[in-house]
């Protein structure tokens, strides 16, 4: 296997990698590095966070850059300013032996005249969110018409949060004859767009999967109702004491409510959200990294570029839409050859996501059953000796006390003493779960019935489907009713049998009968609901979606809408006040 002295860069870069413990590249660093080094040719890599794909182009581009001239060679653009600070800090550290090498980072939230001073000082290397960049162009403070790299990290991302003006405002900015590269974990339309538009005879890397590589991380999931899962993630927090992982929730709110409950019930927990601002942000991943926080509640984008180590335990709150997500959040535990699990905290209706991540994902699931409190006691009273048997006794510091303390005991002997000192520090915990009730739910035979019954209902309608796919999504307010009304508007009837729906962030996949497909496409061409016949199959579930003009009456093709709230619906949380004490037993 090749190693880093061997891949042909610079010395001084070869040694800073060794010097933070990496002796071969990753399978895309393997395949990258070299053809970068030698070729100007653009390239598109598909990869997924955790594959090592920063030293990939970042070390090339280092390799390659002209110390002497202090202006900009490479743009390097990421979706979050977590990712570009990662980034930033991660090509500091391989250019650390390179002299009068420097890399700045400019992302909103921070300060614009300190980026600025660092701009003008020489930056041969920015890295930059799409906004900030745009702004310090626009402000004519950067200068991009002469680099000679761009490399787009993440471009699925920052098209999903909406950066495509951003991107096409700058890309149009730069130079015909840049280098471009491109890193993606997904080819989306717009994705292919970007290529066609700005890239020449691009070379196209694809690595693994990263949860191919995960084999030390364990996938279980966890079935009940939607008002009892914070009530799963506290059985799962008390079962394990030593816990240091993050939930994942879908919404800002949802991070502040569960780690706004977490801190009332005495967990040092803390939420991590675009609401915060960048000093916010700093302080609470700080006190994470230094285990102060042992949960950080987060949503995906906000824990993009989270680097972590050591995570024991990742918890999906809500399961994402895309499985692709899934693997992302996964990921972030096991990591270093430790041990790491990752779990599911989901209802019925979610049932289909996990068959989804099971299919695409090569990922087994194991359904298990929610710790009891029999068990949750148990764990934490063994917890509670193990952590007396070893801790250690500063015997200068407690002599001046010990001969009062033999006073006020001496009516005890040993077995009354070890069960008055473990009913002081265990009470809580037997009152707490003294009464527990089951909160699995049992998807009994009955339920398996049902869903048989309407798949097999599916298969009897003879109804000949063709996929039809639509450049909008979610992020474009797109919902069935809206997509009914579309589909009626531009046949101009609403006669058209609908199958199956999926509305994912940017895109939908719907199901019509095959004799107005072609149709719908035609009357569709050049417009803003622009359709095209796709084979892509939808995910949503079927039924059907007749919808005369004005009603749009539907039984079905449901996308899930939603997710139900946890909890007592009249009670609010907010993220005020001090933080949790650590919650030991």
């Amino acid at each position: 296997m090749i190693t880093f002295s061997e891949i042909g860069l610079k010395p001084e870069l070869v040694d800073a990698v060794s010097d933070l413990g990496f002796e071969t590249p990753t399978p895309i660093q393997a395949e990258a590095i070299p053809f970068l080094i030698d070729s100007d040719q653009d390239l598109i890599g598909s990869a997924q966070t955790g594959t090592g794909k920063t030293a990939a182009f970042g070390l090339p581009a280092l390799h390659k850059t002209e110390i002497e001239n202090k202006n900009t060679q490479t743009l390097i653009l990421c979706p979050t300013r977590e990712l570009c600070i990662q980034i930033t800090k991660d090509l500091k550290a391989y250019a650390k032996y390179c002299k009068d090498l420097n890399i700045v980072a400019i992302y909103g939230g921070a300060s614009m005249e300190g980026q600025i001073r660092e701009m003008r000082r020489g930056a041969q290397v920015i890295v930059g969110t799409p906004g900030r960049t745009r702004d310090m162009i626009e402000r004519r403070k950067l200068f991009v018409n002469d680099i000679k790299h761009l490399i787009l990290d993440e471009a699925d991302e920052m098209l999903t949060m909406g950066f495509k003006d951003e991107l096409d405002a700058i890309l149009s900015e730069t130079p015909e004859d840049k280098q471009t590269l491109l890193f993606s974990a997904t080819m989306s339309r717009d994705i292919r767009r970007i290529t066609k538009r700005y890239m020449t005879d691009p070379k196209e890397i694809a690595v693994a999967k990263v949860n191919l590589a995960a084999k030390n991380v364990k996938h279980i999931y966890y079935l009940v109702s939607g008002r009892d899962k914070y009530e799963v993630a506290k059985r799962i927090a008390d079962m394990n004491p030593d816990i240091y992982g993050i939930i994942f929730c879908r919404t800002r709110r949802d991070t502040n409510e569960v780690a706004a409950r977490l801190i009332q019930d005495g967990y040092n927990a803390d939420a991590l959200n675009g609401d915060l601002s960048q000093a916010q942000r700093d302080e609470v991943m700080g006190k994470f990294r230094k285990r102060t926080i042992q949960i950080l509640v987060a949503t995906d984008i906000a824990a993009r570029g989270l680097d972590v180590k050591e995570l024991t335990h990742v918890m999906n709150f809500d399961l994402p839409d895309d499985p692709e997500v899934y693997v992302h959040r996964s990921g972030r535990t096991g990591r270093a050859g430790s041990y790491g699990l990752s779990i599911a905290i989901c209802t019925t209706r979610e049932l289909r996501r996990i068959r989804d991540i099971e299919r695409t994902s090569e990922i087994a699931f194991e359904k298990t059953p929610v710790p009891g409190g029999k068990e949750i006691c148990e764990r934490q009273l063994f917890a509670l000796i193990d952590r007396i048997q070893n801790i250690k006794v500063n015997e200068e510091q407690i002599e001046p006390y010990l001969e009062t303390i033999y006073e006020k005991l001496a009516d005890f002997d040993r077995e009354t003493l070890i069960r008055h000192f473990v009913s002081a520090e265990f009470n809580r915990f037997l009152d707490y779960y003294k009464n527990a009730r089951d909160i699995n739910l049992n998807y009994d035979e009955k339920s398996k019935k049902r869903e048989r019954e309407r798949k097999s209902f599916d298969e009897k309608r003879n109804i000949p489907y063709q996929p039809i796919r639509l450049g909008l999504g979610k992020f474009n307010s797109m919902n069935p009713k809206r997509l009914l009304a579309i589909i009626n508007q531009t046949l101009d009837s609403s006669s058209a049998e609908i199958g199956r729906i999926d509305i994912q962030k940017s895109w939908t996949i719907f199901e019509i009968d095959t004799k107005y497909a072609q149709q719908l496409v035609k009357a569709s061409k050049g417009s803003e609901f622009e359709m095209t016949l796709t084979d892509e199959k939808p995910a949503g579930r079927g039924g059907r979606s007749g919808g005369g003009k004005g009603g749009f009456k539907r039984s079905g093709g449901r996308n899930g809408g939603k997710p139900k709230r946890f909890g007592d619906s009249k009670k609010s949380f907010s993220k005020k006040g001090s933080r949790g004490k650590s919650r030991r037993f």
